[in-house]
């Protein structure tokens, strides 16, 4: 097994055909609430309810500043990646995600993204995610990678099954969603897999660093 890469890892840009891929700034706040605000009921929908007492950062600057520190902390622990998606001309319209990174015998993590509802369809967030798989197997050197949908929420899943991630099964109450214990499709795919196919969902992506 390939050993675990140092904690700290420089900022990465990612850059694909027709998007970027970047960690938050405080300066995105303005460009960051738009989109939230804009898409709040198509996204919130699939998403946990916010902590009690916690502000939620489409309304408050400086919770969205926590939330960019909270994410560089995560990073410099080696624990957690986040990035926005944003077009070329740098239009904020998602975000994209390695959560949960475990090393030792693990070496995984969970993907999550999000994008704004104007923009859903349009293939940008398997672009995406193409970009934040080879950062995570060339670069952070793990191993395996995890999604967990709710198998009714069809834009998501369209994204794993683009991308060719494997179908391992239905995790019951896997995830509170709204207050309700949602069952999750667990999709992954492991960094021989991503070997295997790196070559053509680079060709079909434009996958670069």
């Amino acid at each position: 097994m390939a050993p675990a890469p140092l904690t700290c890892h420089s900022v990465p840009e990612l850059c694909g055909p027709r998007c970027h891929l970047r960690p938050l700034r405080p300066d995105d706040y303005e460009a960051w609430r738009e989109v939230r605000r804009r898409s709040r009921r198509w996204l919130e929908t699939w998403e946990p309810l916010p902590e009690a007492g916690t502000s939620d950062p489409a309304g408050d600057r400086e919770a969205f500043r926590a939330r960019c520190a909270a994410w560089e902390r995560q990073r410099h622990l080696d624990t957690a990646y986040g990035f926005g998606i944003f077009f070329a001309d740098g239009r904020f319209v998602g975000e994209v995600s390695l959560g949960t990174v475990h090393r030792g015998p693990f070496q995984t993590a969970y993907l999550g993204y999000w994008i704004d509802e104007q923009h859903a369809g349009q293939g940008l967030v398997p672009e995406a995610v193409a970009l934040v798989l080879a950062y995570a197997f060339e670069e952070l050197r793990l191993h395996r990678v995890e999604a967990a949908v709710v198998p009714r929420n069809r834009a998501s899943l369209r994204v794993v099954e683009k991308l060719g991630l494997r179908f391992e099964g239905v995790a019951e109450r896997f995830l509170q969603i709204r207050g309700v214990w949602e069952d999750h499709a667990r999709y992954a795919i492991t960094a021989e897999e991503w070997a295997e196919r790196r070559a053509a969902l680079e060709q079909g992506f434009g996958a670069r660093r």
